[in-house]
């Protein structure tokens, strides 16, 4: 690689950790005020204007916050296990493009890439639930892993009905492929699939039962704190932006705007961050508006219902590509 190509790509890496980085100080910040805001309240207010530096309060209150850890707990795997779930998610984010011809890695398997480490993040959280010698945090941590193998599946399966219209798992080809029209007009199945996957992937609400307040007091996360805690928060937040960028590349358009004048005049990653914080908007309203589900039916919902609607898309999916060509 020559050394131009490779301040290049340490500019993109830089420019995507710091988006990345900006993105989960602030949404923290913008969930609160928009959830206070559906309450009837106000959020944070005090620090700063409007409470706009309430996110640096928090960030170095966890910095210098006492790291405590139970005395039984298998220290090397308690250590790791927050580094895994944002390593993961930065990891992730690498072969995201955020506008045409910008990602650090364009991936053809960008699509299985981004599954897989989804998959890798939620072995964090049940290795911190195993690892911290506690029942709640235990319990947290295999209702994570129950969780994951059966949304997992549903989200994998939806996304196989947009690789089929595109032809590629090249995210940047996907959304090439939606010149004409987005998939959410011709994959609507698929997308109500995905998006239930992707809430119950990055575990929030109504799908937060891996660390479930009412009964596990944090599940997971219950024995730790200071930085570490907030190394689960940023992964939480940095998935939302991985899940939430998926829903605008693979059924959205990606960074296409409407093609009517002067919408046409507005830049490409304008479009993707309207998309992509609309739909992290829709996280917000889901938690301001629905009670969490139980286990069980959490269960079912995905073996009974989410998983055989994705199969069953992906042969119509099939069909219709036989009868056009």
């Amino acid at each position: 690689m020559a050394f131009a190509d490779m301040i290049w790509v340490f500019i993109k890496v830089s420019i995507v950790v710091s988006v990345l980085l900006l993105h989960v100080s602030y949404v923290v910040y913008f969930e609160r005020k928009v959830i206070g805001h559906m309450q009837a309240r106000l959020g944070p207010m005090r620090v700063g204007w409007h409470g706009l530096l309430q996110p640096i309060a928090d960030a170095i209150k966890l910095f210098f916050k006492e790291d405590i850890m139970p005395s039984q707990a298998d220290k090397p795997i308690f250590y790791i296990a927050p580094l895994i779930g944002v390593l993961a998610a930065i990891g992730s984010v690498a072969v995201i493009p955020m506008w045409d011809g910008f990602s650090i890695a364009n991936l053809n398997i960008g699509l299985l890439y981004i599954l897989a480490l989804s998959s890798v993040g939620s072995y964090a959280i049940i290795l911190a639930g195993w690892a911290s010698n506690s029942k709640y945090s235990f319990l947290g941590g295999l209702r994570s892993a129950a969780q994951v193998i059966s949304y997992e599946i549903a989200m994998g399966l939806s996304l196989v009905g947009i690789m089929l219209m595109s032809g590629s798992a090249n995210l940047t080809d996907i959304v090439n492929a939606q010149s004409n029209y987005w998939f959410i007009f011709t994959q609507p199945v698929a997308c109500f699939v995905f998006i239930v996957a992707a809430i119950a992937e990055t575990n929030r609400v109504p799908f937060d039962m891996p660390e479930a307040e009412t009964e596990l007091v944090a599940g997971y996360a219950t024995e730790y704190s200071g930085i570490r805690f907030g190394l689960f928060f940023m992964a939480e937040y940095a998935g939302m932006f991985i899940m939430s960028a998926l829903v605008a590349i693979c059924f959205l358009g990606g960074w296409d705007g409407p093609d009517i004048w002067p919408l046409t005049l507005v830049p490409g990653f304008v479009w993707f961050i309207v998309k992509v914080y609309g739909f992290i908007f829709f996280y917000f309203w889901i938690r301001a508006t629905l009670p969490r589900y139980r286990y069980d039916q959490l269960m079912s919902l995905g073996w009974k219902l989410f998983i055989p609607l994705a199969l069953a898309n992906i042969v119509f999916t099939a069909l219709m590509k036989l009868i056009w060509n």
